[in-house]
């Protein structure tokens, strides 16, 4: 019940309950529904691999991720970037938070995440580390997302993300939070620790930034925090990943 709940929040997957979820016991789910998001990247990714290029097959990941998710979390990265980048005071700030559309920093972020989730993806050596490699990032991303609403003050009282931080408890975010790392070292053994300090860093700074901007954080932050973690997780598990040069093909005319 619980991760079906989540997954009809975070996806948009049709999913029926017979019972309206809870928000606030959703939460603790979301790293668990994120694990199930970046496994159907990931395995996505590892079936193009045998067809196409590597970046081929991850940009077709990447996107098949944003067609599930809507780009949900996209979306709270642009809105972020549009009011800490465009807004002089706090009151415009949050102005342009609940504003749905985007103005050039929104979309220069959006686009900057998509191409550094592709390239990192995409240059993985084969389909075993592309798959674990996205349900590491996408797990650890929604760890940034709930470990940041159990712990920091809201800036704003309304709308959904304020439900969801008011009703995460630090006892239900450390709960969401151990279940990431689990599956994060089920899929990557001993990299769940740096991972994990990934996803660490990527709250903290996108939390201190919201508290210094808007005076706390907001559904957007965590939208914004979740893939600021997603994509340094990606980074982190390339530069993590040796490189072998069995796995790159030059052109023919380069060949020796």
């Amino acid at each position: 019940m619980g991760l079906l709940a989540a997954l009809q929040f975070l996806t948009r997957v049709p999913i029926r309950l017979r019972a309206e979820p809870s928000l606030t016991k959703t939460v603790a789910w979301f790293p668990a529904a994120g694990a199930v998001i970046g496994a159907t990247v990931g395995g996505v990714a590892a079936g193009m691999w045998q067809l196409t290029p590597s970046l081929v097959a991850a940009a077709v990941a990447i996107t098949v991720g944003l067609l599930i998710t809507g780009a949900f979390h996209e979306d709270g990265l642009g809105d972020v970037a549009d009011a800490f980048g465009g807004g002089w005071t706090v009151e415009r700030r949050l102005e342009i938070l609940k504003d749905s559309r985007h103005g050039t920093y929104g979309v220069a972020a959006m686009c900057a995440s998509i191409v550094l989730r592709m390239l990192s993806l995409g240059s993985l050596p084969g389909p075993a580390a592309m798959f674990a490699a996205a349900v590491a990032a996408h797990t650890m991303g929604r760890v940034a997302a709930v470990g940041m609403a159990g712990t920091m003050r809201l800036a704003t009282h309304a709308g959904l993300g304020a439900d969801y931080g008011r009703g995460t408890t630090p006892v239900r975010a450390a709960l969401g939070c151990a279940s990431g790392l689990a599956i994060t070292a089920l899929a990557t053994g001993w990299w769940a620790g740096p991972l994990a300090l990934s996803a660490l860093v990527a709250a903290l700074a996108t939390g201190t930034l919201a508290r210094r901007t808007i005076g706390g954080i907001s559904g957007d932050v965590m939208g914004a925090a979740e893939q600021v973690a997603e994509c340094l997780c990606f980074v982190v598990i390339r530069a993590l990943t040796p490189v072998s040069y069995t796995h790159l093909t030059l052109p023919t005319h380069y060949s020796v």
